[in-house]
């Protein structure tokens, strides 16, 4: 019997990339990453290191609480520059009125097995002592972790690698049946090409409604113990659900170096790379509006980088409906981190042939196309 092709070229050495590699490497595939600007130059580099469940959607919740559990069984085998924390998620809420979205939310995790906890005003300060007094409450998730992206990112090449996965310094110009085009004239050829090149993604796959949404990140000098959870206030639902306003939320990561990340903002329609001061001193403000202890904290770096946002808010994960050959691993927005190993074993599973542990059309790219013809 005939073996399928097993060669496959992966666009993209951000994290969902390197992540794919690591997979179809050890399945047996032969591989070959092409990457233009460095191992996690993009958004891995620029964004927060949170392996958070979600509940916006059930596809979301599916294809985030299978990730976190693939990476809490990968991270025993992470070395120590990971920074694997099995830190936990607090959500925090300001009033009665977000208590109500605290214990509907804790229903929809309880209901589906996610272990959660409701926290009184009193245990929120308990679990946080920096954040302001007066909070109505929270909900823990201590299943949700922190890690370090740009190494994990790397630590999964390096295993892809080392089962002789290929890495290639170039830029792709264009994808054509089974030909990867490099803008120095060199041709890669494979059975199957994986575009995992975030929000670069749309200039190889014409027709793909993936869209730059930038945001802001600033961290801290190192603060020992100051944070013990990543805290995310509920209001930041609203804010990742604009899609039109500038917007921003608190949002605050420990990092095992005792530094901090403070989050987040996102704008549509900049393609800026620049810091914007005006949204950036929005963010610092509401940070420092639910722990007042930040203003005294020196900060060391802030940057601005750029999520590839979807409109329905779930990535594009297999075929391309112009050419079957084409698979697509994009369009994550802020969840790539999350997502990347559950994408990775999506990809895999499709190439294999085999059924999935998730259901996987919420994510196929034809989704839209279909979409498009019944609108």
């Amino acid at each position: 019997m005939t073996q399928p092709p097993r060669d496959v070229v992966i666009v993209g050495a951000g994290i969902v990339g390197a992540a794919c590699a690591d997979a179809l490497s050890r399945e047996g595939f032969s591989v070959t990453v092409i990457e233009s600007r460095g191992v996690s130059a993009g958004a891995t580099a620029a964004g927060m290191g949170h392996l958070v469940v979600m509940d916006d959607s059930e596809a979301q919740f599916a294809l985030t609480r299978y990730s976190v559990e693939l990476w809490s069984r990968l991270a025993p085998q992470a070395p120590q520059e990971v920074e694997f924390d099995p830190s936990g998620t607090l959500w925090v809420a300001a009033d009665e009125e977000e208590m109500d979205a605290v214990r509907k939310k804790q229903r929809f995790y309880s209901e589906r097995g996610v272990a959660t906890e409701i926290l009184d005003a009193r245990q929120v300060l308990e679990a946080e002592p920096n954040l302001r007094p007066g909070l109505a409450g929270g909900l823990r998730v201590p299943g949700d972790c922190v890690l370090y992206p740009p190494v994990a990112a790397q630590w999964l090449l390096d295993r892809a690698r080392q089962r002789g996965a290929k890495l290639i310094h170039g830029e792709v110009v264009s994808l054509k049946p089974n030909t990867v085009h490099l803008r120095d004239g060199t041709r890669v050829s494979a059975a199957f090409v994986v575009n995992a090149a975030g929000i670069l993604s749309p200039r190889l796959a014409y027709g793909i409604d993936v869209r730059p949404r930038k945001g802001h990140l600033l961290i801290t000098d190192r603060y020992p113990g100051f944070l013990h959870h990543q805290i995310i206030e509920l209001g930041y639902l609203k804010s990742a659900h604009a899609t039109s306003s500038d917007s921003v939320a608190f949002n605050v990561q420990p990092r095992k170096t005792g530094q901090i990340l403070i989050g987040s903002s996102r704008q549509y329609g900049s393609e800026d790379p620049a810091i914007d001061h005006p949204i950036l001193r929005r963010m610092i403000h509401r940070a420092v509006e639910y722990m007042p202890g930040l203003a005294k904290l020196s900060v060391v770096r802030a940057w601005a980088g750029f999520r590839p946002s979807t409109p329905d808010k779930l990535p594009l994960i297999g075929p391309s409906p112009a050419d079957p050959t084409h698979i697509l691993a994009t369009g994550h927005e802020g969840l790539g981190i999350t997502t990347s190993l559950a994408t990775a074993r999506l990809v895999t599973d499709h190439l294999l042939g085999r059924p999935s542990s998730i259901p996987a059309d919420p994510y196929l790219p034809g989704r839209f196309a279909k979409e498009a013809a019944h609108g």
